[in-house]
């Protein structure tokens, strides 16, 4: 039976951006990034009420329809409970569209506020990282940018399909791993103004690929674990990718000539998820005319942390 949650529950969800791909591993790899949302919600008697400042502010709906709140309830739902009235503050800091896992985060940050609410109002329907992993992918469609969001560091992920298609082809079960990274490997993103929908970008990709390319991405994807928790040295081959940034290059001109150019330079730049921001690892800061370079060509140069995992308070 659902139980209503009483008027005066507050949460605070805090939630990071992310990456997803890092070059060869395409929807498995992952990593948070120092970017954050913050999500504060209030259980009262009745209503909706949201109010969302910074990125996205004009862009997204004030409403029921907005991610954040429909996370918000299905992390309800989840916990057997409900609320009849809900006020909701989006603090938004990452970029939407650019490929920094904005709407992961926002789902993420949602799902985690609603489990938050459930778990003060009964401590038993706290949430483990594995639950909020599976259903932030539930929600997400796969698990690359959620799981890097609940999970903070890099992240490993893989679906596993349903014991039973007959049954229930859609019952896929997300799960993930986190990895520590190397003590000195530090990232820097290249953010332009332009805007990428990643269905646009995913329809780019063919349904086939050669079978050489796909055993090149399989041996680089493996690497790049190394390369980023344990042997650093290895980032620029570890990063190379024949599987999805080639075919998305005509929808990325900017982006991959950015990519082109940091690699050129000896630098592991990858487009972060489906662009057209450009991820690029390091152990020591990037030269400061290839930030003055950038600046002229539109982008903004962030270096964020290696960030942990969403946090409620």
């Amino acid at each position: 039976m659902t139980r209503t949650l009483p008027a005066g529950i507050t949460v605070t969800a805090r939630v990071p951006a992310s990456s997803a791909n890092l070059g060869p591993g395409f929807d498995s790899l992952g990593i948070a990034l120092g970017l954050f949302d913050e999500i504060e919600v209030r259980t009262t008697d009745s209503g909706l009420t949201i109010k969302v400042e910074g990125e996205g502010a004009d862009d997204v709906p004030w409403g029921p329809s907005h991610l954040v709140v429909r996370a918000i309830e299905r992390g309800l739902e989840s916990a057997g409970v409900w609320a009849d009235g809900l006020d909701v503050v989006c603090r938004n800091v990452i970029p939407h569209s650019r490929g920094l896992g904005s709407s992961a985060s926002a789902v993420v940050g949602g799902l985690a506020a609603g489990r938050g609410l459930a778990a003060k109002f009964d401590s038993e329907l706290s949430c483990d990282d594995a639950e909020l992993v599976q259903l932030a992918s539930e929600f997400e469609g796969h698990p690359d940018n959620a799981a890097a969001s609940v999970l903070g560091g890099i992240v490993v992920s893989w679906t596993e399909p349903p014991a039973d298609p007959a049954v229930d082809h859609h019952a896929r079960t997300y799960r993930a791993v986190r990895l520590d990274p190397h003590p000195a490997l530090c990232t820097t993103v290249f953010i332009p103004e332009e805007r990428s929908a990643t269905a646009h970008t995913r329809g780019l990709l063919p349904e086939l690929v050669p079978h050489g390319d796909a055993a090149f991405n399989a041996s680089r994807a493996a690497l790049a674990v190394v390369a980023l928790t344990q042997h650093p040295d290895l980032l620029l081959p570890a990063t190379a990718d024949r599987l999805h940034q080639m075919y998305r290059a005509s929808a990325l001109p900017l982006t991959t000539r950015w990519v082109t150019r940091l690699r050129e330079a000896g630098i592991a730049a990858v487009v972060s998820g489906a662009g057209p921001t450009v991820l690029a690892f390091g152990t020591t800061e990037l030269p400061a005319e290839l930030h003055e370079q950038a600046a002229a060509e539109g982008l903004r140069v962030v270096t964020p942390s290696i960030s942990d995992g969403v946090r409620v308070d």
